[in-house]
């Protein structure tokens, strides 16, 4: 049974910082083909994709978080991190991780979600 475990949300002032990590415990194999990810839910909107990061490092961002968010991974533990710098209002919302694989043994996992909270 694999679960993911996050944290590091809380409440931080606009141009703030927060790191949120998200560990993975269970067997679960990392491939190439593994795509780890960051979403976010505002409250009365959809969720909608941070970043994600492949099992070979390859990266993506939406464009509201581009230059001031960073999705790493720390392979040796399967935890997945999200550096966010510069925290804007906008920015609040439960941050949910996401470890997805569509293919060879597929799987698709759920964190429960941390609450980050900015202030103006």
């Amino acid at each position: 049974q694999v679960q993911l475990v996050e944290s590091g949300g809380g409440l931080v002032q606009s141009g703030g910082s927060l790191r949120l990590s998200c560990a993975a415990s269970g067997s679960i194999s990392i491939s190439s083909m593994s795509v780890m990810g960051w979403y976010r839910q505002a409250a009365g909107k959809q969720r909608e994709l941070v970043a994600t990061i492949t099992g070979n490092e390859i990266t993506n961002y939406a464009d509201f978080v581009k230059g001031r968010f960073a999705i790493s991974r720390d392979i040796a533990g399967n935890t997945v991190y999200l550096q966010m710098n510069s925290l804007k209002p906008e920015d609040t919302a439960v941050y949910y991780c996401n470890f997805k694989r569509e293919l060879l043994i597929p799987y698709n996992y759920w964190g429960q979600g941390t609450q980050v909270t900015v202030s103006s």
